[in-house]
């Protein structure tokens, strides 16, 4: 209410005011054309010219929509079908998610051309086919995204991979990926999925060339960095020490392993086999007995004791072992492995018999009889053979066994007669 007084006093001001300036400003306007002429007062001029214009502005905005109907139509139609078209993209990203195949790819295919994001519309179609097993209509629509956005080589790409390696197309995915790495090194995506392509492949070497990126990346845990590393160089030494191959690649790899890994009992182990392989045995008796000085292992213990070199000399550093491990089952074994060497019979007897009091062993056992059947001590490598027998069948599975002769002769007989 008090609005409306105030309006309606400020109008009587101004009309007021408008009055006084009629009356205190006097003129006049005179239009004459040919003979006719036409007069009046300057301020009912005025508000004809006021009036006229406006008139005329509103004539002009009208005959300009009535000129440009057509592209009007055209700029309704487009966003009633951008509209639909959005509606339609999110109908099938729900289905997507909801695990409907068939009716994501129809909803988004028939919305890509009037969406305005037809990138994502032919991605995820792309992606519904291939959860449908239409591997060929998902290429195609693979196509179509690449086509349909300039600059989306790197999405359409790492989805291409992504669906290559679903199919255990790692061959193809793994040159999609190369691909994309060189033109977006460190991308996370890219680096993940050639971390699944690797492994697949069982690309050791690529995996190992991978490993730090991801880890300077922060895409996997020191744990797991540590895991990939591991394997991946024990599956490269294995290879190598599997069959006689360039040394110095193995003593490259072995370089270029991180500090952690050189304690690894395992590789030590590995890299040793494949410097025998490669006639390196002294470099082998070096690592072994430098790694042994770090870390005692009895599998270094073992595989020191087969090495083919000085033998007087590691028999000698053996001993000295002995010293601070009397008691140590697999140096005694070690030691008379290295007395045989050194045709110390008596003395390969003794380590081996001290070997089988603090633990007994099939493969000492073993060793015992093979040396007292070339003693001609045969009653004694006969008990040896037997409890090295006895021995191997407490490690074997237990599995049902005949307890008679006839009991065998029963069954091999029903054997054959239900063949």
């Amino acid at each position: 209410m008090r609005k409306l007084i105030l309006l309606v006093v400020l109008g009587l001001a101004v009309g007021a005011l408008f009055g006084q300036l009629m009356m205190s400003v006097p003129g006049y306007w005179l239009v004459r054309v040919g003979d006719t002429s036409v007069q009046t007062s300057f301020w009912f001029g005025l508000v004809l010219l006021l009036a006229a214009f406006i008139v005329l502005h509103f004539v002009l905005r009208l005959l300009m929509r009535m000129t440009r109907p057509v592209s009007r139509f055209k700029v309704w139609n487009s966003r009633s079908r951008n509209r639909t078209a959005m509606r339609r993209t999110v109908r099938g990203l729900v289905a997507l998610a909801e695990g409907r195949w068939k009716r994501a790819e129809k909803s988004l295919v028939k919305a890509a051309d009037d969406s305005s994001t037809p990138l994502v519309n032919y991605l995820s179609a792309a992606l519904a086919a291939h959860y449908q097993g239409r591997y060929e209509q998902a290429d195609t629509l693979l196509k179509r995204a690449h086509l349909s956005t300039e600059g989306a080589d790197t999405a359409v790409g790492m989805m291409q991979a992504q669906l290559m390696l679903d199919r255990q197309q790692y061959e193809e995915a793994l040159a999609i990926l190369t691909r994309l790495d060189r033109h977006l090194p460190n991308h996370p995506q890219v680096l993940k999925q050639l971390k699944q392509a690797y492994i697949s492949l069982s690309d050791w070497d690529g995996l190992r060339r991978l490993t730090p990126r991801l880890g300077a990346q922060q895409l996997i845990s020191r744990e797991e960095r540590e895991q990939l590393e591991l394997q991946a160089y024990r599956e490269l030494i294995s290879q190598e020490a599997r069959q006689p191959g360039d040394i110095e690649r193995v003593r490259n790899l072995w370089a270029d392993m991180p500090d952690h890994l050189r304690t690894n009992v395992e590789l030590i182990v590995l890299y040793a086999e494949a410097l025998v392989r490669g006639n390196e045995q002294g470099i082998a008796e070096r690592l072994l007995r430098h790694s042994l000085k770090e870390q005692w292992d009895s599998r270094l213990v073992l595989r020191y004791g087969l090495l083919e070199v000085d033998a007087a000399r590691q028999l000698v550093v053996a001993e000295k072992w002995l010293q601070e491990r009397p008691n140590d089952p697999d140096l005694l074994l070690t030691l008379g492995r290295l007395s045989l060497r050194n045709a110390y019979w008596g003395k390969a007897q003794e380590y081996f018999e001290a070997s089988q009091r603090q633990r007994p062993s099939g493969v000492v056992c073993a060793e015992l009889a093979r040396l007292y059947a070339n003693l001609g001590e045969h009653n004694k490598s006969q008990l040896y053979y037997r409890q090295s027998v006895e021995l191997l069948d407490k490690s074997l599975p237990s599995l049902p066994q005949p307890t008679e002769p006839e009991d065998t002769l029963a069954r091999n007989n029903g054997t054959r007669q239900a063949s």
